[in-house]
């Protein structure tokens, strides 16, 4: 496993504002939206690429274009949902899949109750969104279906993240396939009910409200 933290004053800006109790919903979901483009600049820097010939209005030439099979990004909802347009804004070929995800807040364990994804993922670079890798449990729940699926290259792109929760990933994937995960932050631990700390609180509520 691999981690990029991002290091750019935009992005220690913009997640001091989502940090903030007191930052207002609709400017959450903005900031989420501008800071998810940022990070996906840094997740995609390997993206596989292949030649292709055009020519400009001066001279022919030969460009890059994104290789076949385009890459699928995978929000896990609901709250990867609010970081789907900020990724797709850099990936607008891209395919997208969807994972439904959540955290049993008794056992921690991740519980899967939806997937719109395809069947066979090989040779496809997957990207997972989710905003908070906490302790580890759901994103590791992800990366194993789309490791079932064939997928070997696989980058998760979330907003913050323990060590804790980065530790259980790390002993997860092993050597089974190439994993990256981008953040634009690495906080101090976990707290008794398992919520980063200093964090931001529960992403989802911040997003989209208590349902």
């Amino acid at each position: 496993m691999r981690l990029h933290v991002a290091d750019h004053p935009l992005v220690a800006h913009k997640l001091t504002v989502l940090r903030d109790i007191g930052t207002p919903s609709p400017t959450f979901r903005l900031l989420v939206d501008e800071l998810v483009t940022l990070l996906a600049y840094e997740a995609t820097r390997h993206i596989r690429t292949e030649p292709i010939e055009i020519v400009t209005p001066v001279a022919p030439t030969t460009g890059i274009k994104l290789a076949n099979p385009h890459p699928i990004v995978v929000p896990i909802l609901r709250a990867g949902l609010g970081m789907l347009d900020g990724m797709t804004r850099v990936l607008p070929t891209a395919e997208v899949g969807f994972l439904g995800m959540q955290r049993d807040e008794q056992t921690l364990e991740a519980i899967t109750y939806a997937n719109r994804l395809p069947d066979d993922l090989s040779g496809r670079q997957c990207f997972l969104l989710d905003p908070m890798l906490a302790t580890g449990g759901t994103l590791v729940a992800a990366i194993d279906y789309l490791l079932q699926r064939g997928a070997r290259d696989v980058t998760a792109v979330c907003l913050l993240a323990a060590p804790e929760g980065l530790a259980v990933v790390e002993e997860f994937v092993g050597d089974r396939a190439d994993v990256k995960i981008v953040v634009a932050a690495v906080d101090e631990r976990l707290n008794e009910k398992a919520y980063i700390v200093p964090g931001l609180g529960d992403a989802g509520d911040r997003l989209y409200g208590i349902v």
